[in-house]
């Protein structure tokens, strides 16, 4: 059977697919506890409200309540996964320099398809609520996005020669992500108002379904390493390690610098970016807004414009300015939008917010290009096995600050924790300013060894057969 080498497919239908469940895990929750904590139906609502007429107090008490208790809920599913999923990540992505990235692709495939066969039993039969949390821990145990998402990245170094290529493409996948989770959450409120939370769960499966088959049977193995020998658990482990530590250890102590210092940068953006707007669903459901489930579709479809603008705005800004002065121009758009947000009372403001903050995703790939090129290709896997796992660990660490932040702050000001974020993305802003010291003449020319290859490794041809490896587990 032909193999096929684009992992773009497979990120597509996965954003298409998660789309449709995420959005609605908080309003799923939502409900629940809502009927557990006020004994009460939740309430009906039409296209654009479902606040109380009157406003009453002991209306408010319950949403401040009910806020408080599945913005907990939020945190406990995080804390429970959290660990999981960063140690896979670190040792798939880090294996796969070994035995290539398919692995780190097709088992966080497996994972999604148990958490979202989990959420559709438990809506299904009405099981205990906490039950989610046992099974975001189980399927956390092969990996999450940021495995999979640091495979695809992976791959894609493997599989392309020149930096900018590698830029335009790695913003590719950003921007598929956002097109694809558009049309699936844009779909989701339709969905919840016909059909109920089954009917989404279960489409949500079949994707992920068709998604890893597609990734067993026809996705080609982008690298191997020539080795006779096989590879005990111990060695793997033990190459993990060295691969690691030879990213940090390869070059001169500016060019270490340097990778450290973007690394740190990446991490503390993308906690300040996941963390801020890991609660906007429960801001839009607490009052003044009180979204219905369709206005709530219409606002994660407009949020993934990010992507495409983003993807967007590297295109053509790469084509007059340096890397720093795009990730620092998305940095600030962030900024602006959090703080649009936290004084966002309207149903219009709440969309116009969309606006400052449409360059907000340029960071994530324009940083992983410029980290991957100051690493040989021999190394890509050990590389994103750090960044996915400090991207994974960040973002997860932030959702959790930033759910208990919201539980403590929701009564007398809900936007406190946007404004919070936007603070805290104002210092990988001021820490971009010492990137250029490390760029001196004569570090560049010592990039551009590394971008060879200095290891035996063999680029996998079109109609070559791929031996199948099976996975170490440690």
């Amino acid at each position: 059977m032909k193999k096929l080498y684009f992992v773009e497919p497979i990120v597509a239908v996965y954003a298409f697919a998660a789309s449709l469940v995420y959005p609605l895990v908080q309003q799923y929750v939502y409900r629940r506890l809502w009927q557990e904590l006020t004994n009460s139906t939740y309430p009906a609502s039409d296209n654009s409200t479902r606040c109380a007429p009157a406003n009453s107090s002991n209306h408010s008490s319950h949403h401040e309540e009910v806020q408080r208790a599945a913005s907990l809920f939020s945190l406990y599913t995080e804390l429970f996964s959290m660990i999981p999923s960063l140690i896979v990540t670190l040792v798939l992505v880090a294996y796969s320099d070994q035995r290539g990235r398919r692995i780190t692709i097709i088992l966080p495939l497996v994972g999604s398809l148990i958490y979202t066969c989990s959420f559709l039993a438990v809506s299904f039969f009405e099981l205990n609520l906490y039950l989610l949390v046992g099974a975001s821990f189980f399927s956390s145990l092969f990996g999450g996005i940021g495995t999979m998402l640091g495979g695809c990245f992976s791959y894609i170094a493997d599989r392309c020669e020149d930096g900018k290529g590698k830029t335009l493409r790695m913003a590719g996948v950003d921007m598929t992500i956002g097109l694809l989770s558009g049309v699936g959450a844009i779909s989701t409120g339709y969905f919840l108002r016909a059909y109920g939370f089954n009917w989404p769960f279960l489409t949500s499966a079949l994707a992920q379904l068709v998604n890893l088959l597609y990734a067993v049977l026809f996705l080609g193995e982008s690298r191997v390493v020539e080795s006779q020998e096989k590879v005990s658990c111990s060695d793997a482990l033990q190459k993990l390690v060295k691969g690691i530590q030879h990213i940090f250890s390869g070059g001169s102590r500016n060019r270490n610098y340097l990778l450290g210092l973007l690394i740190t940068i990446f991490s503390l953006y993308t906690f300040a970016d996941m963390g801020g707007l890991s609660m906007i669903t429960l801001y839009e459901l607490n009052e003044p807004l009180c979204w219905s489930e369709i206005l709530i579709g219409y606002g994660s479809a407009i949020s993934t414009t990010v992507f495409l603008t983003s993807f967007v705005g590297v295109s053509v800004l790469s084509l007059c300015l340096p890397d720093v002065a795009i990730v620092f121009i998305g940095m600030l758009s962030l900024c602006a939008g959090l703080i649009f947000v936290a004084f966002a009372k309207t149903t219009l403001m709440m969309f116009l917010v969309r606006v400052p903050m449409m360059f907000a995703v340029m960071p994530f790939p324009v940083m992983r290009a410029m980290m991957s090129k100051v690493v040989s290709k021999a190394d890509q896997g050990s590389l994103f096995a750090c960044v996915a796992f400090l991207e994974s660990l960040s973002g997860n660490i932030g959702f959790a600050v930033f759910s208990s932040i919201y539980a403590t702050t929701v009564a007398w000001r809900p936007g406190f924790t946007f404004l919070l974020a936007a603070s805290l993305s104002i210092i990988p802003m001021m820490m971009l300013s010492l990137v250029n010291l490390f760029r001196e003449e004569g570090l560049e020319e010592e990039i551009e060894p590394l971008l060879s290859d200095d290891r035996p490794v063999t680029p996998i041809e079109p109609d070559r057969p791929v031996t199948p490896v099976t996975p170490v587990t440690a």
